[in-house]
């Protein structure tokens, strides 16, 4: 009996619509990583590399397409830690105010929406140090695809925000009991 795949074993860890609606976690959107990178893992997987439009997305043709918030989809893009479903939706505006997101941008060449729907605390695997891990939902137009809409999900794990050192304000000379308060 053979064994599984590389290939078989990514496409059935990977599940579009979810990544793209939100509804996964940052390592399920790692294993998106190694099949983008390989043009063959990718077509093995249902996405068929196009030519790229923009300088920073890699867009991908779906072999079935998909319903992402309650659109039918076809073309989907992966941009650093974004995956994103190209819509033939011209006015974004519906749909963002649909997810209840905050605009961001929104003027006549450019729009921009976004929340974040997760941020919890988690450690990272690989180290063992305390990470946030951050899901943001957004849609956007870009110029390079007039008359679309783009919508997904970025999956991002930061390192927690510094602590005050409690002396941060403190004068840096040892005369706090001067009148002026050594400053």
């Amino acid at each position: 009996m053979a064994a599984p795949s590389p290939a078989a074993s990514t496409s059935a860890a990977l599940d579009l619509p979810a990544l793209i609606e939100c509804r996964q976690r940052v390592s399920d959107y790692d294993a998106l990583a190694p099949v983008v990178a390989d043009p063959l893992k990718a077509v093995a997987n249902g996405l068929q590399p196009l030519e790229q439009r923009n300088q920073f997305m890699a867009e991908y043709r779906l072999a079935s397409p998909i319903t992402v918030f309650g659109q039918r989809a076809e073309y989907i893009t992966v941009s650093g830690a974004s995956i994103m479903a190209i819509l033939d939706v011209a006015d974004p505006r519906p749909l963002a105010r649909g997810l209840a997101l905050e605009d961001g941008v929104d003027n006549p060449d450019k729009f921009m929406a976004g929340r974040e729907v997760v941020a919890r605390d988690v450690t990272d695997p690989r180290t063992g140090e305390p990470m946030i891990e951050s899901i943001i939902l957004s849609v956007s137009t870009v110029q390079s695809h007039p008359g679309k809409t783009l919508a997904g999900c970025t999956y991002s794990l930061d390192l927690p925000a510094e602590e005050e050192e409690p002396a941060a304000d403190a004068p840096l000379t040892p005369s706090v009991n001067t009148p002026d308060g050594g400053r």
